[in-house]
């Protein structure tokens, strides 16, 4: 009998934790999921710029939006401008160019299975055991395990006075573990309380490259 109110009495602080995880996940997706509908009444410009071993490239620009599939459409606003030099510089300029595109191509792939956050795999890492809370004031830290590749780590702070998240952290590679990818991301607000991704910094330290995403000039279509 005393074996098993002691029993009952670990459970119970244990239980409690769990709801409490179950009740922060639930909240933290209907909010995204909510803003994600409003987000979808806009267009704006994502500017792009890449510093590849301290020597930083012109930045592109993107007219973004939302397509019928719920997916971020973008168009490049402006052409890049032309390598200067000789023809021969010109041609290892360009290789090196497409070489980086296809790299930064397996980037996005990968981080795109992070931001935004997945719905279906939080509750994945959810019921594997794999989420831990961390609160912080009026905020608190989800830290995500596993998520999407074994080793990585996903920390997305929520503020629960605002309903709004506030930052993603991410920690994964690229194929093998030693080519690391990191991913910092700031959330802002439009003037009617829409939640935006502000800034994106990712870093792939095998690479030496750096790029930074800004978000701007929010403009609601149609209006």
């Amino acid at each position: 009998m005393l074996i098993g109110l002691a029993v009952l009495a670990a459970a119970v602080p244990a239980f409690a934790q769990n709801s409490e995880l179950q009740q922060k996940l639930a909240g933290v997706k209907q909010s995204m999921a909510e803003n994600k509908q409003r987000l979808q009444q806009y267009e704006w410009t994502e500017t792009t710029q890449l510093n590849l071993k301290g020597d930083p490239k012109p930045p592109s620009q993107n007219l973004c939006r939302y397509g019928p599939d719920g997916q971020v459409q973008k168009s490049l606003i402006g052409v890049p401008p032309e390598p200067s030099g000789g023809r021969l510089k010109k041609r290892i300029v360009a290789k090196k160019t497409g070489e980086i595109k296809d790299y930064m191509g397996d980037v996005k792939g990968l981080l795109s299975m992070y931001v935004p956050p997945d719905p279906q795999r939080m509750e994945q890492a959810y019921q594997a055991g794999k989420l831990s809370l961390n609160p912080a004031g009026g905020l608190v830290n989800l830290v995500f395990r596993d998520y999407a590749q074994p080793g990585d780590q996903m920390t997305l702070t929520f503020d629960t006075g605002t309903r709004k998240v506030v930052s993603l952290s991410v920690n994964t590679y690229m194929g093998e573990t030693k080519d690391a990818v990191t991913l910092q991301v700031q959330m802002a607000s439009l003037p009617d309380g829409t939640n935006y991704v502000q800034q994106s910094v990712l870093s792939a330290s095998a690479k030496q490259l750096v790029v930074t995403t800004s978000n701007s000039n929010y403009q609601r279509m149609g209006g």
